[in-house]
């Protein structure tokens, strides 16, 4: 995790005293319920919850005791058993260092998923505010890089805003998966611990028990997870990159803010680059990349292996922390973006009509022109718009070829902007309901 690029409240789940505490609520949830199968005193239950609850986990004494063990799960143990006192040797009874750490996991994952999920919220609230803002602010929309027919800017935040809807129900569902409890001892088999202690502690954690966890769980749980991560990602460089070329200095559509004392360049001082959905699209990249080696950790050897954890160890923290921070980021992006309606309908106008080229089209095939001359008429007259700078109506009203078929009342309808926004209202009630 680069601090750079990190939040605190993301980050402290991730941190060393969190890990520890949570797998102190572990072992003990998991003797509470011992304790109430009676395979270990109620009393030795109630002193290593106190004990435990009160007690500072030194981080650098449990790496100095992982130092000689070489086993992260019995340095904490033995640290525990330092404030815990005789009834420690009832901590971890039956239980394997996997029931420990994927618990846990799972616990840190479903926190992460819930900052995530309160992140997506906010930016859905800002495109939804910025995308009625702009309901009616007509621009083109560009096929290829290349100008197609218009569409409002509001239309395109409202696209924005359902994407990032599916992101939401995605991450919700992957949430749910993720959150899963084993605590079924060596090779899952429950041999050396009754089912019933896994059951209360997935309760007390708000998880649920893994059907079958072979020592581990299954790491097909994990590999969706990640992989929406990486979805989510994707969408966010999707609306950076539309910010991106909308900010160019030959379209200048919309822009990021650029507050007092800022400086674009240590050379140009003229410049205002969009630095922040440049940085959203490396960030992007970097979630993406966590998605692979999720999936390469669904095979693992037999019941477990541990060639899942150094990967694990660094993608949970590195994707969930750099997500949230391009989330935050790309909400506020949105939030004081800045758009400039009389270049939008500037860039559209700049080749004097030629974005009704379909409405002409349409227009000589319903009045009895076969599809391929109507498209040969139009085009001819088109390039001439590309070519020489012409104007498309005038080019349209002195081909005789077209006047033959459509008068010239009819050829001027076809350049009527409202056409092409009549059906906004429509679209917005899809996106945001009645409402």
């Amino acid at each position: 995790m680069i601090p750079r690029y990190s939040r605190p409240e993301m980050v402290a789940i991730w941190s060393p005293e969190t890990r520890f505490r949570i797998w102190f609520e572990i072992e003990a949830y998991a003797c509470d319920a011992l304790a109430e199968l009676g395979v270990i005193p109620k009393e030795a239950a109630k002193t290593i919850w106190e004990k435990g609850a009160a007690a500072k986990f030194d981080v650098e004494a449990i790496d100095e005791i992982e130092r000689v063990t070489k086993h992260d799960v019995i340095a904490f143990l033995t640290h525990l058993s330092e404030f815990v006192g005789p009834d420690a040797r009832f901590i971890h009874q039956g239980m394997t260092s996997s029931d420990v750490l994927d618990t846990c996991f799972a616990v840190q994952l479903t926190r992460a998923s819930d900052i995530l999920l309160a992140d997506i919220d906010a930016l859905l609230a800002a495109l939804k505010r910025r995308a009625f803002e702009h309901k009616d602010t007509v621009t083109i929309g560009r096929s290829h890089g290349i100008h197609a027919e218009p569409t409002t800017f509001g239309v395109k935040l409202a696209q924005a805003y359902a994407e990032f809807s599916r992101c939401r129900e995605r991450l919700v569902h992957a949430r749910e998966d993720i959150a899963t409890c084993a605590i079924s001892g060596a090779v899952g088999t429950f041999a050396n611990i009754d089912p019933y202690v896994e059951e209360h502690v997935a309760k007390k954690l708000g998880l649920k028990p893994e059907p079958v966890s072979t020592q581990v769980i299954p790491r097909d749980r994990h590999a969706m997870f990640f992989a929406t991560l990486g979805v989510i990602a994707s969408s966010i460089e999707r609306l950076a990159t539309e910010i991106r070329h909308l900010q160019r200095t030959e379209v200048l559509e919309a822009e990021e803010y650029f507050s007092p004392g800022q400086k674009g360049s240590s050379a140009m001082p003229h410049k205002r680059n969009p630095v922040l959905t440049e940085n959203l699209t490396g960030l992007a990249r970097m979630v993406r990349s966590f998605a692979l080696p999720a999936m390469e950790n669904v095979a693992l050897w037999h019941e477990r292996d541990i060639s899942h954890s150094s990967v694990e160890r660094m993608i949970g923290p590195d994707a969930t922390v750099t997500l949230d921070f391009a989330l935050s980021r790309l909400t506020s992006v949105i939030d004081k973006l800045l758009v400039y309606p009389d270049n939008m309908l500037k860039n559209m106008n700049k080749f004097r009509g030629l974005v009704h080229s379909q409405r002409v089209l349409l227009a000589l095939t319903q009045a009895g022109v076969s599809r391929e001359d109507a498209y040969r008429l139009v085009q001819r007259n088109a390039m001439k718009v590309w070519e020489q700078g012409a104007d498309f109506l005038e080019e349209l009203l002195a081909d005789k070829e077209v006047t033959a078929a459509l008068p010239e009342a009819e050829i001027r309808e076809k350049f009527d902007i409202g056409y092409h926004t009549k059906h906004v209202d429509t679209i917005f009630k899809r996106v945001f309901g009645e409402a």
